[in-house]
């Protein structure tokens, strides 16, 4: 899964921004380009704000996983990975628990390159990386299957990624499917960017990645409720993401100035 594939130029292509390339250049990563850079500061002139919201969707990664851990989960997929920013999910859950496993999976070459960084984990558990896209769940569920033991609960993380995959790609049939190959006792954490609070700015944003090639489906509160159907949500249920269990680590410096127009939430499967 990370040895038998190479990155070549040819094969990242920096004609147009990538969703994992802009997050970087938002959290101040050198792992982007200038297509990604312009197009994050077209985002900033609409909303200066997004870097906090970058920031706020990764600390939400860091409690969930945490609360996780806590809880007694020991195996994790994180679909849409994203650039190697520490702590990534693998050092916070083995922080708690050694023995976690961990599959970082993600579509863009370039997280491929940076796979190293992704599998500095402990000799008690495992990391490795598949490079696979969500719209394929199949492949995505066999590569998780060589590393995680799908007899026991296992959490799927999709934080920051949904609102790049449209409803006609079908977005809710894809966790769908990923979440009915998890056992009993697995759980589902998740954010999604929505224009419930900012509807202006949300549609200026999404016209100007239409136009460059980026899907942004942002979905209200009741549309990102329906990717929890027939799970439990944890306490305290679909929150504003930097809202989620705050006690479990450390404020975003700006997450309280105006509304993050985002919702993050952890469910579990009966």
């Amino acid at each position: 899964m990370t040895g038998q594939d190479t990155v070549g130029a040819d094969r990242i292509d920096t004609s147009r921004p990538h969703p994992a390339r802009m997050y970087d250049w938002y959290l101040g990563g050198k792992d982007n380009y200038p297509v990604d850079e312009e197009m994050g500061r077209q985002m900033l002139a609409l909303d200066p704000r997004v870097p906090v919201m970058a920031r706020v969707n990764r600390a939400f990664m860091h409690r969930a996983t945490r609360w996780l851990a806590q809880n007694g989960t020991r195996q994790f997929l994180d679909v849409g990975t994203g650039i190697p920013t520490e702590p990534n999910l693998h050092q916070v859950a083995q922080q708690v628990a050694p023995d976690a496993r961990i599959v970082y999976c993600d579509n863009d070459p370039i997280v491929l390159a940076h796979a190293a960084a992704l599998l500095r984990g402990t000799e008690e558990g495992a990391t490795e990386y598949l490079q696979a896209d969500i719209r394929d769940p199949a492949t995505v569920l066999e590569g998780a299957r060589k590393v995680l033991d799908f007899g026991r609960p296992i959490a799927l993380s999709l934080v920051a990624l949904l609102h790049f995959v449209s409803d006609e790609d079908g977005a809710h049939e894809l966790v769908r499917r990923l979440v009915a190959e998890l056992p009993s006792g697995s759980h589902l954490m998740m954010t999604h960017a929505t224009a419930d609070f900012t509807p202006e700015e949300s549609a200026a944003a999404t016209a100007r990645l239409k136009a460059a090639g980026v899907t942004l489906a942002l979905r209200s509160r009741d549309r990102f409720t329906r990717f929890f159907d027939g799970l439990e949500l944890v306490e305290p249920g679909v929150e504003v993401v930097h809202r989620w269990h705050p006690e479990l680590g450390e404020p975003v410096p700006g997450q309280d100035d105006g509304v993050i127009p985002g919702y993050g939430a952890v469910a579990r499967k009966p």
